[in-house]
């Protein structure tokens, strides 16, 4: 039997607010000792009140707007009630039926040139929980409550996505999103966005939904891809084998890269969920949503089809230069500066400007090589002033000094050489110094031409025009 995988993601979102979301304890402590960064509130002390965080549902709202979500102007919090180490309170206040967004989509580009539209079942706002450990040596695990009271945007996909693939896809493109918009760092090896695969299998053309499993512990994109995979396959073993699927959660082991049982899947009515009532309803008025909106960026997805349709680039550069938003405004900015071929800028930013970022490990905002620069190199090399050689070296010295490339030229006349006579001088040099090259070169091997442009700018310090030299030599060599 043919089958057809149907998979739900589950996300968990960590705000970048400077706070936590109930309490003034600071809202990153991954580089704080264990249990260092708390306090009586985020560790559910008797007596003490939480008081919401406006920073938190401020990123809430730009998310929900980003995914398409019909923000409420009224919601609520409630109590989740569990028990388990991590959790002091014994239950978590999280949002239910009156959540901060409702509804919502994302239309995910595929590599077959398709989209697939993954619509949002839940988002809503909540605290995050402790962290806990295993101390093999000691055979005791160990609990860190720093992660308590940490803001959370929890968003719950539609049955929607059908292969691991297609899930990979869309974590990539919601880990970009939530960077571009400026509301999480979307780091899934330092936990700040979290997922875990709802998996489940049913006959080709089949509407019904049948068992999920939930897989948990995934730290990767291509974690979560290989967890997923590795569930189609054991979930179809069973099904030929006659076996049902049992509604497990599942613990993806990082290690042995394998799948392992850790107990029965949860319903909803196990948590027992109230409203909070140490919070009032949160009231989400005009205004206020208005204000939170008033610099909302055009999204990733809208751009890259802009720089396409409005910029003609090829599909490939603007998806890399819409991967980053930082980068994406400067490419906008310099072509702005240049004012000329718009796949110019695009070729010297994409192979020259992109390698000086990934070696220095800064974005496109943090070097001294403004928009305004690159454009500057591109037209002194349009205009003949510099080689691309030389311009290359530029970037370099923009970035190291800070001037500008026109006063780089000029103190260290770095202008190209194009005068007849000087080059014609250096051209014979270069002749006199390598005559078993000039007969071979006599001789057919015709190759040799690179050689002797190479050597005349070397003795130029890569000023000379290169293609005067290639004249001068053919004339010469003739």
């Amino acid at each position: 039997m043919e089958y057809e995988v149907v998979i739900g993601l589950e996300t968990h979102i960590q705000l970048n607010t400077e706070t936590k979301i109930f309490c003034s304890c600071k809202a990153d402590s991954s580089l704080d000792a264990p249990n260092t960064n708390v306090c009586p509130v985020c560790m559910g002390m008797p007596g003490v009140l939480p008081v919401l965080n406006s920073r938190v549902v401020e990123k809430g709202v730009v998310l929900a707007t980003a995914m398409n979500a019909d923000v409420q102007s009224t919601s609520f919090f409630d109590r989740k009630n569990y028990f388990y180490p991590d959790l002091p309170k014994g239950y978590q206040i999280s949002q239910y039926d009156r959540p901060l967004a409702k509804g919502g989509y994302m239309d995910v580009p595929q590599a077959d040139g398709s989209t697939r539209r993954v619509t949002i079942w839940k988002l809503h706002l909540e605290e995050d929980a402790g962290k806990t450990k295993n101390d093999p040596a000691a055979g005791r695990r160990l609990i860190d409550f720093n992660r308590c009271g940490v803001p959370l945007v929890e968003m719950v996909t539609g049955p929607d996505i059908r292969s691991a693939d297609e899930a990979a896809n869309y974590l990539t493109r919601l880990r970009q999103l939530l960077r571009w918009i400026g509301v999480s760092e979307a780091d899934m090896e330092k936990g700040h966005l979290r997922c875990d695969a709802n998996v489940s299998l049913r006959p080709r053309g089949a509407t019904h939904l049948n068992t999920k499993t939930e897989i948990k512990n995934v730290n990767s994109i291509e974690a979560v891809r290989t967890a997923i995979g590795k569930e189609i396959e054991r979930q179809t073993r069973e099904y030929e084998s006659g076996n049902k699927i049992e509604a497990w959660t599942l613990e993806w082991d990082e290690d042995s890269q394998s799948l392992k049982k850790m107990r029965s899947k949860e319903t909803e009515a196990d948590y027992r969920y109230f409203r909070e009532p140490d919070l009032l309803p949160v009231q989400l008025s005009g205004e206020w949503k208005s204000q939170i909106l008033a610099e909302f960026p055009e999204l990733p997805l809208v751009r890259r089809a802009r720089f396409i349709n409005d910029y003609g680039l090829p599909e490939y550069d603007a998806e890399i230069l819409t991967a980053e938003r930082s980068l994406s405004d400067y490419f906008e900015s310099a072509v702005k500066s240049y004012g000329g071929d718009v796949k110019r800028v695009s070729n010297w930013l994409m192979n020259d400007v992109m390698r000086m970022l990934n070696d220095s490990g800064k974005t496109a905002g943090e070097i001294a090589l403004t928009p305004l620069y690159l454009a500057e190199i591109i037209k002194l090399v349009d205009s003949g002033t510099v080689n691309t050689n030389t311009a290359k070296g530029l970037l370099q010295k923009v970035v190291a000094t800070g001037k500008s490339p026109a006063e780089i030229v000029k103190s260290e006349g770095l202008a190209k050489v194009s005068d007849d006579s000087a080059i014609r001088a250096v051209v014979e040099q270069v002749m006199a110094e390598a005559p078993g090259e000039v007969a071979a070169y006599k001789s057919g091997k015709v190759g040799l031409m690179g050689w002797f442009v190479g050597q005349v700018m070397k003795k130029m310090q890569g000023k000379a025009d290169a293609q005067k030299a290639r004249i001068i030599f053919e004339e010469l060599l003739k």
